[in-house]
Parts: C-alpha cells; sequence; structure tokens
C-alpha cells in the first residue's frame, strides 16, 4: 500500500496535472484525472459531469476564449481511499467588456473530494472557492466603466468575473462559496462527510 507521503506527493501531482492539461488542451489526458463515473465539475460558467465538463472546455478553447490556472499552497486530508484536497489558486481570463479588453484575476482554492480508483488518485468533485478578483484594463490608455447593476449581482468573490462571464454570454451561477458564509461553511461539512464515508461528495446542484 502507499504510504501517506506517497498519497499526498500523488494527490498534488493530480491537481497540477488538471491545471496544465487543462489549459494546455491536452484532453485526452485532462480526462484521466477525474473519477470515470462521479466525476463533476463546478465552476461560474458551468455545473455538470466531467465529461460534459471536458467538451464544454474544449469547445471553448477552440473558439479562442482565454481561462488559465494557476497553483499555489497545497493541503490534504486523507481517509483510507478518499481525500480532500485545498490547493491556492488564480483563475485568469482575458476578455472584452464593451469594446475594451481586459484581464481578470481571480484569487481562491480548488476544493476536492477526491477518491483512488483502480490505485489512482481521481478527482470526484471539484468546487472552487472564489475569495477575490480584479479586473485590469490591458491597454492602460483605454477607459472602461462598468455597470454598477451587473456588478452587485453576484458575490464579491467573483464580482468581476461573473460581470465579464455575463458580458462574453456565459450564464454565471450564483451563491458559490466565498472565503466566508453559509455556503463555504456547507462546502466544509460536505468535506468532512466524505472523509467519514458519505454515499455522495456533497450535493454540488
Amino acid at each position: 500500500m502507499p504510504t501517506h507521503a506517497e498519497d499526498r506527493l500523488a494527490i498534488r501531482e493530480l491537481v497540477e496535472n488538471w491545471a496544465v492539461w487543462r489549459d494546455a488542451g491536452d484532453w485526452e489526458r485532462f480526462a484521466t484525472v477525474w473519477h470515470p463515473v462521479d466525476g463533476w465539475m463546478t465552476a461560474t460558467w458551468f455545473q455538470g459531469p466531467a465529461a460534459e465538463f471536458i467538451a464544454a472546455s474544449r469547445e471553448g478553447f477552440e473558439r479562442g476564449v482565454s481561462i488559465l490556472h494557476f497553483l499555489g499552497g497545497h493541503t490534504a486530508d486523507i481517509a483510507g481511499d478518499r481525500a480532500v484536497a485545498q490547493t491556492k489558486m488564480t483563475i485568469n481570463q482575458r476578455s472584452v467588456i464593451d469594446g475594451v479588453e481586459v484581464d481578470v484575476v481571480c484569487t481562491g482554492r480548488f476544493y476536492d473530494f477526491c477518491a483512488r480508483h483502480d490505485g489512482e488518485w481521481t478527482i470526484v468533485r471539484r468546487q472552487p472557492i472564489y475569495e477575490k478578483d480584479r479586473l485590469d484594463v490591458v491597454d492602460p490608455a483605454s477607459r472602461l466603466e462598468l455597470d454598477p447593476e451587473l456588478l452587485a449581482r453576484f458575490p464579491v468573490g467573483y464580482r468581476h468575473l461573473g460581470l465579464a462571464q455575463t458580458k462574453a454570454g456565459f450564464t454565471v451561477k450564483l451563491g458559490l462559496p466565498g472565503l466566508t458564509g453559509a455556503a463555504v461553511e456547507r462546502l466544509y461539512v460536505e468535506g468532512t462527510e466524505w472523509l467519514a464515508g458519505s454515499a455522495t461528495a456533497g450535493n454540488p446542484h
């Protein structure tokens, strides 16, 4: 059996592979990070099975949607063949708002429900936690005025990201976990229950 240290390294590699293969458009290898039956992704712009997320990501990649991920500190709680991993991350999206090119940077954590499948660690459910974000115009000489009503529609953790994605034609989900609040507290409970043997990885729907 793998040691605890080996499991930690494998889970960290799993999380890193997700970011590198997804952003590079390496779709065949990207599919291997997910649990083949239960894989589920929740994001601002997508909620559904991993296979559908891969297809949607690929379609966006091929038409030039620019969403990149960068990773930071990492920790994992492991209980047998299950784990909950948390990884500091940023989501970087380049977009055009009202004719002005912008970069939106959202800082948070990937909160991953993981399980060993056929001896390999896989992601059963990924739920980002959105802590704060910002928007910058790419050309400093450009001027952009944001719609305050649209901006106020979204939680503070992904306010600018939500606005940019809405302007790009995405339907953005409200009420996703932030740094504090009921949604993230519920997520922590679901993570604890997952490690204790719950039948499902919380309720992402």
